[in-house]
Order: structure tokens, then C-alpha cells, then sequence
């Protein structure tokens, strides 16, 4: 069964997204923007999501992780929590 790990920054808007999104490819460290922004507990460890499998994020997350390329950033995901970016940081099918 696939599996991936991830991690992502959540903010309320689409807006705050895309400028985070600039910053990251400006070369600011995603971990720190994580850090500071994300409106996600995980983003006390970079926005860091762990290895998961398809089924356990929701829908639009899921699209996302199991068919974006390995580390780029990806984004804005809007799910029902808010604005994600989203980086893949492995995937094994």
C-alpha cells in the first residue's frame, strides 16, 4: 500500500497562503514559516505530518500528497480547516 510523509503550514486564508508561499520560494525555510504561521499543532515540529496512507487525511489533502512531486511545495489545498501548503517529503508506492 502507498505511503507518504508530509507536511504542511494552515492558515485561514487564501490570501496569507499564497504570501507564505512566495516567501518559501524566495528561500525562506518552510519548517520556520511553519513554526510561526501554521494554525496546526503540527506546526511546532515544521509542519511536520509523520508517514500516513491514503484514506487517513481528508479528500483534498489526500489528491494532493498521493500525486504531487516529491518536495515542492504545493498550494493553496482548501480543505473544511482552512488554506494548506503542502510539501511531500517521501512517498513509497
Amino acid at each position: 500500500m502507498a505511503r507518504a510523509s508530509a507536511r504542511h503550514i494552515l492558515v485561514k486564508t487564501e490570501e496569507e497562503c499564497n504570501q507564505l508561499k512566495n516567501e518559501i520560494a524566495q528561500g525562506a525555510d518552510f519548517g520556520e514559516i511553519a513554526a510561526q504561521h501554521s494554525l496546526c499543532p503540527s506546526g511546532k515540529q515544521g509542519g511536520e505530518l509523520g508517514e500516513f496512507s491514503p484514506g487517513q487525511m481528508v479528500k483534498e489533502f489526500d489528491t494532493v500528497v498521493f500525486s504531487a512531486p516529491v518536495n515542492e511545495v504545493q498550494g493553496p489545498v482548501k480543505t473544511q480547516f482552512g488554506y494548506h501548503l503542502v510539501e511531500v517529503t517521501e512517498r513509497k508506492e
